[in-house]
């Protein structure tokens, strides 16, 4: 680690891509940065340093990152910064490419490397440009400082890195290694620390939530994690994201039912019904089993709110295929639901399969999914009027003159909102129980109780 004094400190600017997983790697980096003495900027024109921890999941996140790099370079050539240093996913995916293609960067981060990035400034400074790839290893970093980057009443908690499912058109397993779960007393530390700086909501993320603890354990542990965290002072919300529907199971729907803490919500992304499209995807799941699974969730839990996501477009999906995820959405009515044009990504098994889907097409049905569930969702959220439910407060709107706020149903950027209709102010972070009185597609209208 790096040892700054007060009079030689150095302002640095940090710039998180992509994921909340991402996110949270951001966050330790910030951390182990502020306690080694530097000094956290938001501004580009006075960053001594500036740090892009990128994204390379699919093509926009690439594209965004590059152009991400090619802003920053800007001030590595005639503003203050010394040092412009790469790390994360697109770090990883183009080792070569980025020294070679942008000169201004000085050095490059592999998704293994984040712990070096101290040394690795420190090198720059030194006249040194460089690449760091290490293999990735063992989570340890969560005991670390951690500067949290949300508003501060919710935020997430990382319980693995890496993945082993191998989807036929997906490269993080390459890019992030293997399922590594974190050991569970760390994670409830980390909890019990992030509760007591006022955190009141924990999102769960991880690459796929629901194996967590077959790596450590021999056996999946989600739902002892989720009972033990239930009993984490100050929390209020405990929210699941990022599980695959086949490893659902008893035990986890179970934990879901009877913690008062963990909200009635589950991200479950199913990306297709078809059975060929879902055999073609690497996906080890079929249409009977999705359905089963569905129903099984809804019989224990019937309040439940599953979000779900779709790829449109995938190589050889023909437009019956399409036909039949729309009837599958129409009649599952899935909660929440994004819907994604398929990205070819080089290196992965679908990349080189036949039939590719014209892009024209495979954004055709993406809107028709679209469409679809907007009157899926405006019925489900009609149905909600006249309903009481608790909300978080996340702000005003002063334009509208409204209470911003989020309900047990609504994961934090991604889903909808319950705006309220007050005069009275209220902290970002507090509860309040509201009525409902009038819906739209996607966010719901209420007033104090």
């Amino acid at each position: 680690m790096m040892s700054l004094t007060p009079s030689d400190a150095m302002k640095i600017l940090f710039i998180s891509l992509g994921c909340d997983k991402n996110l949270v790697d951001s966050e330790y980096m910030l951390g182990g940065l502020a306690a080694d003495g530097f000094e956290i900027t938001d501004d580009e024109t006075e960053a001594d340093i500036i740090v892009i921890n990128t994204c390379s999941f699919i093509l926009d996140a690439r594209e965004e990152s590059i152009q991400a790099i090619l802003e920053m370079s800007e001030y590595r050539r005639s503003g203050s910064c010394r040092a412009l240093i790469v790390c994360g996913c697109l770090a990883e995916h183009y080792r070569e490419e980025i020294l070679k293609e942008i000169p201004e960067v000085d050095a490059v981060l592999g998704t293994g490397s984040n712990g070096f990035l101290p040394d690795a400034i420190g090198r720059v400074l030194d006249g040194q440009k460089f690449q760091s790839y290490e293999a990735p290893g063992i989570i340890d970093h969560h005991m670390e400082p951690r500067s949290i980057s949300t508003p501060g009443h919710f935020e997430y908690l990382k319980i693995a890195e890496g993945c082993d499912k191998r989807c036929t058109y997906c490269i993080i397993p390459s890019l992030r290694g293997s399922y590594r779960s974190i050991p569970m007393e760390d994670l409830l530390a980390e909890a019990g620390t992030l509760a007591a700086q006022g955190v009141k909501e924990l999102n769960l993320v991880a690459q796929e939530t629901t194996l967590y603890g077959v790596d450590l354990y021999g056996e999946k542990r989600l739902h002892t994690l989720l009972r033990e965290l239930n009993k984490t002072k100050g929390l209020k919300w405990i929210r699941l994201l990022y599980c695959y529907p086949e490893e659902i199971y008893p035990e986890l729907i179970e934990a879901v039912r009877d913690c008062e803490k963990v909200c009635h919500y589950i991200d479950m992304p199913i990306q297709h019904c078809n059975d060929d499209i879902l055999r073609r995807m690497g996906r080890h799941t079929d249409k009977e089993r999705l359905t089963a699974n569905i129903a099984a969730l809804r019989e224990a839990v019937p309040d439940i709110t599953i979000r779900t996501t779709v790829i449109c477009g995938f190589p050889g999906e023909t437009s019956e295929q399409h036909e039949e995820l729309m009837e599958f959405i129409n009649e599952t009515e899935f909660d929440r639901l994004g819907a994604f044009v398929y990205s070819r990504e080089d290196g992965t098994p679908a990349a080189e399969f036949p039939d590719q889907v014209a892009e024209e097409t495979a954004a055709k049905w993406r809107d028709e999914v679209m469409e679809l569930q907007q009157e899926v969702s405006a019925d489900i959220n009609e149905a909600l009027v006249d309903s009481e439910m608790e909300v978080m407060v996340e702000g005003r709107d002063t334009e509208e003159n409204v209470i911003v706020c989020r309900s047990r149903r609504d994961a934090p950027d991604i889903d909808g909102y319950v705006f309220v209709n007050t005069e009275r102010d209220f902290v970002t972070g507090d509860f309040i129980r509201v009525r409902i009185t009038a819906s739209s597609e996607y966010d719901l209208i209420g007033e104090l109780i």
